[in-house]
């Protein structure tokens, strides 16, 4: 499969995103200011500061003239996935619930959080409790083929308070979720809240410690915390692969 990577102005994440998906298929750069995403599988909107985050964070790029056919790529069943600026740009697109509003420390803060995997079988996590043959490709499988009466086949990961958890850098200013009352009781009714901040995690304010949300039909995912800078030994953590393999598996199992 074949990932695109998008790039605006200002945007500094885009070659550990485009690393990263490398690491589990094919990717290239999609420029901003074009509008063919050149036949790619997903697409990974990357962090980074796009446009100079004038105005409020992604709040620019979402008009930009890629994002209008990535809005048509997800409305067509495309996945996307969102990653800390690239998750705000989604929700300004309104293709994710809520909004990022900055952190209650008012600060730029980096740091090392463990996330809860709530959500274990979607497109984005079905990978994060497989074995590392299955993670980097060399087993075949499928997200489905990984679930059977809802308990992962595999046993990798690691488990707090019952709950698969992964280890993953987070770095920003504006990454405190938000969003209305009708809209949380909604999204946690419809098992769209994926991620969590475990215990003691949540330094940025998050309400309901939400750290990562996909939309109604589960393509579309976003998260503020940054996997790509966890899939090499030499960062600490590898738990950030199983969120790009999951979407190779998402992927090579629609084509079954």
């Amino acid at each position: 499969m074949k990932f695109g990577v998008l790039q605006f102005p200002g945007t500094c994440d885009e070659v550990d995103a485009l690393y990263a998906a490398r690491r589990v298929g094919d990717a290239e750069l999609l420029w901003h200011g074009e509008r063919d995403l050149k036949g790619v599988d997903a697409i990974v909107v990357p962090g980074g500061f796009s446009y100079g985050d004038y105005l409020r964070a992604g709040a620019i790029a979402r008009f930009s003239p890629v994002m209008e056919s990535v809005v048509s790529f997800a409305r067509d069943g495309g996945l996307v996935l969102g990653i800390c600026n690239g998750f705000q740009v989604l929700c300004e697109a309104r293709l994710l619930p809520g909004a990022l509003l900055p952190n209650v420390n008012l600060r730029f803060t980096f740091r090392q959080v463990d996330l809860e995997v709530v959500e274990g079988e979607t497109a984005f996590t079905c990978a994060c409790a497989a074995s590392e043959d299955v993670i980097a490709g060399g087993e075949p499988m499928t997200c489905g083929a990984l679930m059977t009466d809802g308990e992962p086949m595999t046993d990798g990961g690691s488990r707090v308070g019952g709950h698969l958890t992964l280890s993953i850098p987070a770095k920003h200013s504006w990454g405190r979720y938000y969003a209305d009352e009708p809209t949380l009781a909604a999204i946690e009714q419809n098992g769209q809240v994926v991620l969590r901040y475990a215990p003691g995690e949540n330094f940025n304010g998050s309400t309901l410690d939400i750290a990562g949300v996909r939309n109604e039909q589960g393509n579309v995912f976003g998260l503020m915390p940054h996997p790509e800078h966890a899939v090499d030994e030499l960062s600490g953590s590898t738990d950030g692969l199983c969120i790009f393999a999951s979407m190779r598996l998402a992927v090579e199992g629609a084509h079954v």
